[in-house]
C-alpha cells in the first residue's frame, strides 16, 4: 500500500492511499465484493491514521465503528487495482468523528465521478472502562487538519 496527500485541488482536502486488490476480494459477478470493499476500506483507513506515526495512534486502538454507509455508483473490478481511495474528516463532535471516502480505480482521473462513496462514524472509547470518552485536544487538532470545510 502506498499513499500520500491527494493531489486534488489545494481548496479539496484528502488523502490519498492505493489499496492492491485481491483476486479473493472479487465476486461471481467478477465485481469487488461488498464484504471486501469494507475491508478495503478498513485497510485504507489505517494506512491514514498512521500515516503521521504513533502519535494518532489512539484513533485505531480506542475508536470502533458505530456507523457504515457503502454507495456503489459504478463497478470496480480487479483490473482497477490498485484503488485510489481518498480519505478526508466530514465532520467530527466530542465523542465521534465521521470519514468521508471515494474510491476510484488507481488510473482513472481524480475529476471522474467516483466508483464508490462511502461514510464511516467512528465513535473513541475508553477501552478499559468500556465507555464512550471525549476525542482529545491532541486528536481533535489532526481530525480538524483533515476536515474538509
Amino acid at each position: 500500500m502506498m499513499s500520500n496527500v491527494t493531489d486534488t485541488p489545494a481548496a479539496v482536502v484528502g488523502y490519498d492511499a492505493f489499496v492492491t486488490v485481491r483476486w479473493s476480494d472479487m465476486d461471481a459477478f467478477q465485481h469487488i465484493n461488498h464484504a471486501r470493499m469494507v475491508t478495503l476500506l478498513e485497510e485504507a483507513r489505517i494506512d491514514w491514521l498512521l500515516s503521521e506515526g504513533s502519535e494518532n495512534s489512539s484513533l485505531i486502538t480506542s475508536a470502533f465503528i458505530a456507523d457504515i454507509h457503502v454507495q456503489y455508483r459504478g463497478q470496480l473490478r480487479h483490473s482497477d487495482s490498485p484503488l485510489r481511495i481518498t480519505m478526508w474528516i466530514a465532520k467530527h463532535r466530542a465523542v465521534d468523528f465521521t470519514i468521508g471516502y471515494e474510491v476510484r480505480g488507481a488510473r482513472t482521473p481524480i475529476t471522474d465521478r467516483p466508483a464508490v462513496t462511502a461514510t464511516t462514524q467512528m465513535a473513541v472509547a475508553d477501552v478499559d472502562a468500556q465507555r464512550l470518552r471525549r476525542i482529545t485536544a491532541t486528536e481533535r487538532e489532526y481530525l480538524t487538519r483533515w476536515s474538509r470545510t
